[in-house]
C-alpha cells in the first residue's frame, strides 16, 4: 500500500481551511506542529545521548516550528541554542524569539562552529513551500548538515529538497540525508525518497478535513503527537 501524501499546493490550501473553516490560529497550529516536532527528538535522541540541540531555523513557517520546538526541548532539560540567521520582523516571530530569550536560550550566528558543540541538529529551514534556488546563508548551512556525521531531525521536508522530486540531482542538498524527518499533518511526495526513520506529527486534523484532502489521519497513542510510520505508512 502506497502512502498517502499531500502536495505543495494541497498542502497550503490546508492550511488555509484549517485557519479558516477549521478555526484554528496560526499560533495554534505552530506550537502543536512545534510541540510535535520536539516529542520526535525527545523519542530519537535522549537527553542521555547528549542534550545540547541545534536548532537552524529559516525565516518562515517552517522556522516557526523549530522555535517552537526549541522552546519546549528548553523544558523537557536540553540546552537549545537557535541559529536563526533572517528573523522575521511579524509579530509572531518576535514573540517566539523573545520567550526563548527569556530562558536564556542562545542565539548564534555561526553555523560551522556551533556544529562543533552540539550533539544533535534540527533542520526547520525550508518546509512545504519552498521552491527555486537555495540563497544566502543557506547553501553553507546545507552543506554543512551534508558533511556532519550528527544525527539531523528535518521538520516536513529536509531542507533543499524538492517537495514532489525528493533530493536535487546535483549542486547543494544533494547528499543530504537526514537520520529523521516528521512530516507536519501529512507526508508530502518527497518522502518516498527518504530513507531514514519518518514520523508524522501535528495532532489537529478533523476526519471531515482529511476526508477532503484524501489522505488519513494516523491513530496516535496517549499523550504522543507523532506517530512513526514505515514507508508504506503504516504504523510502527
Amino acid at each position: 500500500m502506497a502512502i498517502k501524501t499531500l502536495s505543495a499546493k494541497a498542502a497550503a490550501a490546508l492550511d488555509k481551511e484549517l485557519m479558516s473553516t477549521g478555526a484554528f490560529s496560526i499560533d495554534q497550529l505552530m506550537e502543536l506542529a512545534g510541540l510535535s516536532v520536539s516529542q520526535v527528538v525527545y523519542r530519537v535522541h535522549p537527553r542521555n545521548k547528549g542534550n545540547r540541540v541545534l536548532v537552524a531555523c529559516g525565516p518562515g513557517n517552517n522556522g516557526g516550528d523549530g522555535l517552537v520546538a526549541a522552546r519546549h526541548l528548553r523544558h523537557y532539560g536540553y540546552q537549545p541554542t537557535i541559529y536563526y540567521p533572517k528573523r522575521s520582523k511579524s509579530d509572531l516571530y518576535q514573540r517566539l524569539a523573545k520567550q526563548l530569550e527569556d530562558l536564556d536560550v542562545p542565539f548564534v550566528e555561526d553555523f560551522p562552529s556551533a556544529l562543533k558543540s552540539t550533539d544533535h541538529i534540527v533542520d526547520a529551514i525550508f518546509g512545504f513551500s519552498f521552491s527555486g534556488e537555495v540563497r544566502e546563508p543557506f547553501p553553507g548551512v546545507i552543506r554543512a548538515l551534508e558533511e556532519t556525521k550528527l544525527p539531523v531531525t528535518s521538520v516536513d521536508a529536509p531542507s533543499s529538497w524538492n517537495i514532489e522530486e525528493g533530493p536535487p540531482k546535483s549542486g547543494v542538498g544533494s547528499s543530504f540525508h537526514p537520520e529523521f524527518l516528521i512530516s507536519l499533518t501529512a507526508p508530502k511526495p518527497l518522502v518516498k525518497h527518504f530513507q531514514g526513520r519518518h514520523f508524522v506529527g501535528g495532532r489537529f486534523v478533523s476526519p471531515a478535513i482529511a476526508k477532503k484532502y484524501d489522505f488519513e489521519v494516523p491513530e496516535y497513542q496517549g499523550l504522543d503527537q507523532f506517530v512513526e510510520t514505515s514507508p508504506t505508512g503504516q504504523k510502527l
